[in-house]
């Protein structure tokens, strides 16, 4: 006969499971690389005022053909306009996606800050994490960093020191 313990233990590992099927099995049309592409392209155009295909390709990384096929793409999909040799710009649905992104960007660090994660690894965190993070999680992190930061307080007795 299984014990409590056991059956606890295996229901958790069920639903573990499950939230994992669920997690993979929604159709999911837009991808986190098109979330980077409408990142970098906010960025460069407030830095610069104009986004490149070339400038995006050096800061994402990829070569120009794959930009180019990601920027069509985007067009296509009304995040953007785009035509060769005359540039581009965010449509309203790509600017929202790309502030969305930005939003997310920055309450993640301003978190790992909080909990004193080294601006480096928590950079290189965030990337990982902002396209996958649910706008109720996000706003609850919002509220709990916003919490923490008017009751400095509560952040003393945090030991820095055992991370």
């Amino acid at each position: 006969m299984a014990s409590k313990s056991n059956i606890k233990t295996s229901n958790k590992k069920e639903k573990r499971l499950e939230s994992i099927k669920k997690a993979h099995s929604k159709k999911n049309t837009f991808t986190t690389t098109m979330e980077d592409y409408l990142e970098v392209i906010s960025e460069l155009v407030e830095l610069k005022g104009y986004a490149s295909p070339t400038d995006i390709s050096n800061y994402m990384n990829v070569r120009p053909p794959s930009v180019t096929k990601m920027l069509r793409r985007l067009d296509a999909d009304g995040y953007l306009k785009y035509t060769k040799y005359q540039g581009l710009k965010l449509t309203a649905k790509g600017t929202s996606i790309a502030n969305d992104i930005r939003q997310k960007h920055s309450d993640l660090l301003d978190f790992f800050e909080i909990i004193g994660v080294d601006s480096s690894a928590a950079n290189k965190d965030v990337e990982g994490i902002e396209h996958h993070m649910n706008p109720k999680t996000m706003k609850q992190l919002r509220k709990f960093t916003t919490f923490l930061k008017s009751n400095p307080n509560l952040l003393l007795s945090f030991d820095r020191a055992n991370l």
